[in-house]
């Protein structure tokens, strides 16, 4: 479920979300796409009990009023702009799902993440991530959406990059991708590093004061795709207010990232802004 129920649409709204062969195959109403079909009824029947969505400019939206006019603020906007929706990652597991997608309109570009927590009887809230840069040029602080979860393990390479990153050590932090690897920073767009050089360039940037202080908040692991939501607290010296993101990690054939993709509004303390 990521994060409409399907069951609760109409034949035709499904038959124009399910244009999509993956969409139809995974058998799921992807979050802007569902919104798209006008069919606001079944959206607040999806949730377990009263719509809650997260997001990053409307702040919390609770209540089936609020999240009416969510909607259709939202239907608004992408109509007004000629936005579009290119699918990304899906990663699905029992406890929640987690999509990735791209928004593309009229001369912006926003990667965006959402991730559905499921109850019994649909969903319990929505938390949708993106950066302010690609539409404001500059960053927004974002406070936490969820608190640190003390059990989540971070497995294998995910949990190896998630060391280097604390320890501020850029070989570590660059071993753990396959050497074409990818990175991309939230802003998306020219900010895609790619292959070993770029990102140990990148890395050298990023650690030039000391590493990276996350708080781990909640892993949605599908074994081939990985979201971790987390807290950034500190870079470097520097003690952060808490703010909300989520990365998204694709392993590749050889177990290492072939990709990994970042979803905050954080601001280095050093170098350059951007990302």
């Amino acid at each position: 479920m990521t994060p409409w129920q399907p069951e609760l649409f109409s034949a035709p709204a499904l038959e124009r979300v399910w244009e999509d062969e993956r969409r139809r195959q995974l058998n799921l109403v992807p979050f802007f796409p569902g919104l798209m079909t006008g069919e606001t009824g079944a959206l607040v029947e999806s949730f377990a009990g009263e719509p809650e969505v997260h997001h990053p400019i409307r702040g919390r939206v609770r209540g089936v009023a609020a999240f009416e006019r969510f909607v259709a603020d939202t239907r608004r906007w992408v109509t007004e702009h000629d936005v579009t929706v290119e699918d990304v990652v899906f990663v699905l597991t029992p406890e929640r799902g987690v999509e990735e997608l791209v928004l593309r309109g009229d001369g912006f570009e926003v990667p965006v993440a959402i991730a559905s927590d499921h109850a019994a009887g649909g969903i319990a809230e929505v938390r949708v991530y993106f950066s302010s840069w690609p539409r404001t040029g500059r960053h927004a602080v974002r406070p936490p959406l969820l608190q640190p979860d003390g059990v989540v393990t971070v497995p294998d390479v995910v949990g190896d990059h998630q060391r280097a990153l604390a320890a501020g050590d850029v070989e570590a932090a660059v071993a753990a991708f396959e050497p074409d690897g990818t990175l991309r920073e939230p802003a998306g767009g020219a900010y895609v590093h790619h292959g070993a050089e770029a990102l140990r360039e990148l890395y050298a940037r990023f650690f030039s004061g000391g590493g990276v202080a996350l708080e781990q908040c909640a892993l949605t692991d599908d074994g081939r795709a990985c979201a971790l939501e987390y807290n950034v607290v500190g870079w470097g010296h520097t003690a952060m207010q808490p703010q909300a993101g989520i990365a998204i990690y694709v392993r590749g054939e050889s177990g290492r990232l072939a990709a990994a993709r970042i979803y905050d509004d954080a601001e280095p303390p050093i170098g350059d802004p951007r990302g």
